[in-house]
């Protein structure tokens, strides 16, 4: 089988509609849009989310909560992902982002202590829990907080 041999199965793809191509199509002079109204013209039909009048859902729904405009967004990675780093290596941002860890832009990266370590590397990250620390030292590696 070749690409330019494929077809759909029969039956699976149905002709569109030709509307307005005169009154022995079936679908003639108003094109099945019906006569007069905000519908049947061009550019018609209410806007999205508009109830004709009532008061619409999204108002009458009650707001709740509270949105930190000035939140920060790290990216979390575990100490059971750097094994893909070797023997005293240095571990920096560019270093996540190359091995695939870390995507797109934060505002940071965060080290947390899931998983363990048994070779000795350099970290540089911007947040770190403690227990993260505890085993890259006891692991014979530095940490470093910028």
């Amino acid at each position: 089988m070749k690409l330019n041999e494929l077809s759909p199965a029969p039956g699976a793809r149905k002709a569109r509609k030709r509307l307005g191509r005169g009154v022995g199509a079936g679908t003639g002079k108003t094109a099945g849009r019906g006569t007069k109204g905000q519908n049947s013209r061009s550019g018609g039909g209410a806007r999205p989310g508009y109830e004709g009048g009532q008061m619409p859902i999204h108002r009458r729904l009650p707001k709740r909560g509270f949105a930190n405009i000035f939140k920060k967004e790290f990216a979390v990675v575990n100490i059971r992902d750097l094994d893909r780093f070797e023997d005293g290596s240095i571990v920096d941002e560019a270093a996540f982002i190359q091995a695939g860890l870390v995507k797109g832009r934060r505002d940071g990266i965060k080290l947390l202590a899931n998983g363990s370590i048994d070779r000795p590397i350099t970290v540089k990250v911007n947040r770190i829990s403690k227990a993260a620390k505890e085993k890259i030292e006891s692991a014979g590696g530095t940490v470093e907080v910028l």
